[in-house]
């Protein structure tokens, strides 16, 4: 399954050009990344491989193959120089972008992990999984540090701006006894986030969600939360913070 890399126009109207055509993946490509440079460009892929790529040649870099499953979900550390991946196969791999050697295998979730981030230091990893856990890793040792529940979520950073995750629901604490590890708190941020058929600020239940209101999917962003229901229509809830 090939990939194409496209020059934007600078003018209005004016057609793209095609730069490279990356061809290797036989199954649908599922996720792709660029390192923070732009020199390369990661794939991931059902065919069970992440696949790195020069993106001014279009030469192949390395293909990392381990995984079991179908990929969803590749991303860079912000250096270049690893490489997460996460897989049907319900585990996380970080890997060596230089010479495809796999760093870790990190395990624990029990259904497909469909997100991943690095944090601003490169040493944690933060996953999410159709099991309906967020996962946090310690990226040298594998260890998993902690777990939250109730959490379907399709897509997680690290916040800048204090010891929380952004995710599409809203915000996740990272407990106290890591915070050292995370950037220190900027700001007022607005602490929401939608847990089961609550929508939560801290520890308290603020909104209970009847059920022609429940999320089918949900996106946040500074205290606008808007939620997809399954009849179609669209919620819009802007908090005061």
């Amino acid at each position: 399954m090939p990939l194409w890399i496209e020059k934007f126009p600078e003018v209005q109207n004016e057609w793209s050009s095609l730069l490279q055509t990356l061809e290797g993946h036989t199954g649908p490509v599922n996720a792709v990344a660029m390192s923070t440079n732009s020199k390369t460009v990661a794939s991931a892929s059902d065919d069970g491989t992440v696949r790195l790529w020069d993106a001014a040649t279009g030469a192949s870099l390395q293909v990392l193959e381990d995984h079991t499953g179908g990929v969803n979900v590749v991303a860079f550390l912000a250096d270049g120089k690893t490489v997460a991946s996460a897989s049907h196969d319900r585990t996380i791999r970080l890997w060596d972008a230089a010479t495809g050697a796999s760093l870790q295998v990190l395990e624990g979730h029990n259904d497909w992990v469909n997100a991943v981030a690095f944090s601003a230091d490169g040493k944690t990893v933060a996953s999410a999984s159709y099991d309906g856990t967020v996962r946090l890793w310690d990226a040298a040792a594998g260890a998993a540090l902690q777990t939250f529940k109730d959490c379907m979520i399709h897509k997680l950073v690290f916040s800048r701006e204090g010891p929380y995750l952004e995710t599409n629901q809203g915000l996740l604490r990272i407990q106290s006894g890591s915070t050292s590890r995370f950037a220190p708190k900027l700001r007022s941020l607005c602490k929401i986030y939608v847990k089961g058929n609550w929508i939560t600020q801290g520890e308290e239940n603020l909104l209970w969600l009847p059920p022609d209101y429940r999320l089918a999917c949900s996106a946040f962003q500074g205290n606008l939360l808007v939620i997809g229901h399954p009849s179609g229509k669209a919620t819009f809830i802007q908090f005061s913070c």
